[in-house]
């Protein structure tokens, strides 16, 4: 048997492994933070663990009734598209892989909430002082947002490499 590519090697730990650590933090989440939306103090009311669900997406946005089929659709076809750039990814590209395991994985961690309970995601971080919070999030919203922001600094990179490396329409191209 052949060796796995550098991609491979990056991306499917990378995505097993968070969404492992996204259900089974879930899984204690509700069966230990109860009862729901009563904070449990970590270090001190900064950080605290914090039972929530959320029937919406990012920051409690729903789309009315038919919330949960909505999302869980778009979570399908989300999946569906970072698999087809991990496809198209080089096979040493390993951060583009890694970005794109971070994603995934949090994708399905949230699409398995919503398929699972028509009460939302299971979210438990809860960040702020005092009445100052951020909204509640769980491992899954970690790993989107690290993995959009390390894919977005990646294509960035490489669309700035690309502008360098493309001469201006009308330079000359001669050297006297």
């Amino acid at each position: 048997m052949g060796r796995s590519s550098p991609k491979a090697s990056r991306f499917w730990p990378l995505l097993l492994v968070v969404l492992a650590l996204d259900v089974t933090t879930k899984s204690l989440a509700v069966e230990h933070l109860v009862p729901e939306y009563v904070p449990h103090e970590v270090l001190g009311d900064w950080v605290q663990l914090t039972l929530a669900y959320n029937p919406g997406a990012s920051f409690g946005i729903e789309v009315g009734p038919y919330s949960r089929v909505v999302f869980i659709t778009l979570a399908a076809l989300a999946v569906v598209i970072l698999g087809q750039l991990y496809r198209a990814t080089a096979p040493g590209d390993r951060a583009r892989a890694a970005a794109l395991g971070l994603v995934t994985a949090g994708a399905l961690g949230n699409m398995l909430d919503r398929i699972k309970s028509g009460r939302g995601v299971v979210d438990f971080i809860d960040l702020g002082v005092g009445s100052a919070r951020f909204y509640t999030f769980n491992v899954a919203d970690v790993a989107i947002t690290l993995g959009a922001v390390l894919l977005a600094w990646i294509l960035w990179q490489e669309d700035r490499k690309q502008s360098l490396a493309t001469p201006i329409v009308g330079e000359s191209q001669s050297v006297s």
